[in-house]
């Protein structure tokens, strides 16, 4: 996809990883719709997004209401032309037990987070259809695929965006549509939601360890943006809860009802009568970042290698190949592991990992085969 002054479209924008989003994207000179309710927060984007390069337009609204979201698909249009990429990033959530959630608060959680999430994309959809390109980025969770204990609004909102993503897919692949559609999975991330969402717990919350910087997130839905590829997971936990629930659920349940109500929460006291974010926005400008930088990783190590899985998998080959080869002639066995050795050393090069351990034990056996045959 072209990326020269792309025309970007980004829900949830005023803060955390939407703040993140954008401010990647101005690097590169976009043209940006920053959409989300609190205006002081937008402003301070726009301002970020301008002095990285970019342009912004700032759009106050609510992505629940979904002629809100339309109008605003058009006057993005209308600023700057055709929207290149919609990333749906908008969300609230709940800190509470089932039994004490409110059915009113069940309702608002699913309106933003999946409402939300089908409104941006049915708006994007009425404008690149018919072009036939452009690309939605689905900002989705490790919790679309595991829900936790006391954010069961969150997740069942986050689960409703994948079996809708699914469909989606389905759909353009029947009609052989070029637009390109991502769901970006993330891990526990440092930003300010976890002190402006509603909680009913003791304790502040917190974002289950790990934790990452919102710039890796960042990182991803801008690659995604740019890339072909269904679901890109951004960081090991997001992975092991996807694949642990897939084939060990009951243990999962056992392992959450332990350790899943503590490791939301800090040691520090929640004081009940602070602003949330359920209704109105708690309007100021709080940036890319939450209270967790001293905590926060700001990289991820399974991204890098995800971002690059094509040159590992080759590397792979190569080294399946050799090794193949070695099997049949064993006196060929320590030049077919010097070969997968370097092969791997260059994927890890790739990946900017450190390859020099792989490159020592390729040139080690070089030598050794060398002198075997000397």
């Amino acid at each position: 996809m072209e990326t020269n002054r792309q025309v970007v479209v980004i829900t949830g924008a005023s803060a955390g990883v939407g703040r993140a989003v954008a401010q990647a994207f101005a690097r590169r000179g976009a043209r940006i719709g920053l959409i989300a309710r609190g205006r002081t927060g937008l402003e301070g984007a726009k301002r970020e997004v301008e002095a990285l390069g970019g342009e912004a337009l700032v759009l106050p609204l609510d992505v629940a209401d979904a002629a809100a979201v339309e109008d605003a698909a058009s006057q993005v249009e209308a600023a700057f032309g055709p929207i290149d990429v919609w990333v749906n990033n908008a969300m609230t959530t709940v800190f509470s037990p089932i039994r004490l959630l409110e059915p009113d608060e069940v309702r608002r959680v699913t309106d933003v987070t999946y409402l939300g999430t089908v409104y941006g994309t049915m708006a994007a959809l009425r404008r690149m259809l018919p072009r036939n390109r452009g690309k939605i980025v689905q900002v989705g969770s490790a919790l679309a695929y595991r829900g936790i204990p006391l954010q069961a609004a969150y997740c069942g909102a986050k689960h409703a965006i994948q079996g809708f993503c699914d469909s989606l897919h389905a759909e353009l692949l029947h009609e052989g549509s070029e637009v390109g559609l991502t769901m970006v999975n993330l891990p526990a991330v440092n930003t300010p939601q976890f002190d402006w969402s509603k909680s009913r717990m003791p304790r502040k919350a917190q974002p289950v360890p790990p934790i990452f910087q919102p710039e890796v997130i960042a990182r991803a839905i801008v690659w995604a943006a740019d890339h072909h590829r269904r679901e890109l997971n951004v960081a090991w936990p997001t992975t092991k809860a996807v694949v642990g629930n897939n084939f060990a659920p009951g243990y999962a349940d056992g392992y959450l009802a332990r350790n899943g109500v503590d490791a939301q929460m800090t040691n520090e006291p929640e004081d009940p009568q602070r602003p949330n974010n359920l209704w109105e926005p708690v309007d100021g400008d709080f940036g890319a970042h939450g209270r967790f930088d001293d905590r926060a990783l700001d990289r991820s190590v399974e991204l890098e290698l995800n971002l690059r899985r094509e040159w590992i998998a080759a590397a792979a080959a190569v080294g399946a190949g050799a090794a193949a080869v070695a099997l049949r002639k064993p006196r060929r066995m320590l030049a077919a592991l010097s070969l997968l050795c370097s092969a791997t050393a260059a994927a890890m090069a790739a990946t900017s990992q450190r390859p020099r351990f792989f490159s020592a034990i390729a040139q080690r056996i070089s030598t050794n085969a060398a002198r075997r045959t000397t």
